[in-house]
């Protein structure tokens, strides 16, 4: 989808444990404005998550195979050496509350230190989304309740499957 003169990559990091229909709002807004969208599923080795590596880049996968010219792919290591391998000069990153927004911002100035050049576009997500989490959603799951509008239904049966194998 070339929507520019200049074809632009752009990544969407984090950590989608799991991925939420917040997440997935993102993913298809950032669709429609860019060329090419790389999510960057984070190792986060010191996050306990719920789901591998592997298990998130593949329910991300599913999650975004409707999208032509949206890719996944898991990384490890600082984000600016996983831009900089992509070739990617613009980080997209969603923000819902000002707490987001103060967090993001010292990373943003971080990244632009570590990697001169590199862009952040903030998003904010649409209403019914904005207060939505993977750790409270996570939460809500653990303790029995309703997920499924909360995210995609592939990740909400696997999320359903975790717990089980955990109880």
């Amino acid at each position: 989808m070339n929507r520019s003169v200049h074809p632009m990559k752009v990544i969407y990091p984090g950590t989608f444990d799991p991925v939420t229909n917040g997440h997935l709002n993102l993913i298809e807004r950032t669709h429609e404005m860019f060329d090419e969208v790389v999510i960057g599923v984070a190792a986060s080795p010191s996050k306990n998550t719920m789901f591998t590596l592997e298990e998130r880049v593949a329910l991300m996968e599913e999650v975004v195979a409707h999208l032509p010219g949206v890719t996944v792919k898991g990384f490890s290591g600082l984000l600016v050496d996983f831009a900089r391998q992509e070739q990617a000069k613009v980080l997209i990153r969603g923000l819902r509350t000002t707490v987001d927004f103060e967090y993001e911002f010292g990373l943003t100035n971080m990244y632009r230190k570590l990697l001169p050049g590199i862009e952040s576009v903030f998003l904010t997500p649409e209403e019914e989304f904005a207060f939505l989490s993977s750790t409270i959603v996570r939460e809500v799951a653990i303790h029995g309740g309703s997920i499924e509008q909360f995210v995609p239904a592939a990740v909400a049966n696997a999320i359903e499957k975790k717990v089980n194998e955990r109880q």
